[in-house]
């Protein structure tokens, strides 16, 4: 079976954001991680993308939304572009009107947090 791939939006080099806890907990569960950030190259040792459209051409299973409702809303667009089979919308990255604009989109929206349902706890990850 392939592996599984996830982009994370809000990706951080800040070990104490859920941003980079992500990234950490996906990277331990065996998922090919995908960070975006709009400045920063480098994340856990992984290249990172300034956008969505930046990454390589892969099926990503879930992106992963860790970027406050006002920023995230106007990425909608670029994630239904990209075709993730899941999207999640972690604690805090979601508003009424984000939510029914992705609902308007199609997009398969999941509220919750991504880092629990891969199995991993994020305060297992504050180092």
């Amino acid at each position: 079976m392939p592996k599984q791939t996830v982009a994370i939006i809000g990706a951080s080099t800040d070990r104490q954001k859920y941003g980079n806890k992500s990234v950490r907990a996906h990277l331990k569960q065996g998922y090919d991680v995908f960070p975006v950030h709009p400045t920063e190259k480098r994340i856990e040792g992984l290249t990172a993308y300034s956008s969505l459209a930046e990454l390589p051409e892969v099926h990503l299973n879930r992106i992963s939304v860790y970027v406050p409702p006002q920023i995230g809303i106007g990425l909608l667009e670029e994630i239904k572009a990209k075709g993730a089979d899941e999207v999640w919308f972690n604690p805090g990255s979601e508003s009424p009107e984000l939510l029914q604009k992705a609902s308007e989109l199609g997009l398969n929206i999941i509220q919750a947090c991504s880092i629990v349902d891969i199995g991993e706890s994020p305060s297992a990850h504050s180092d």
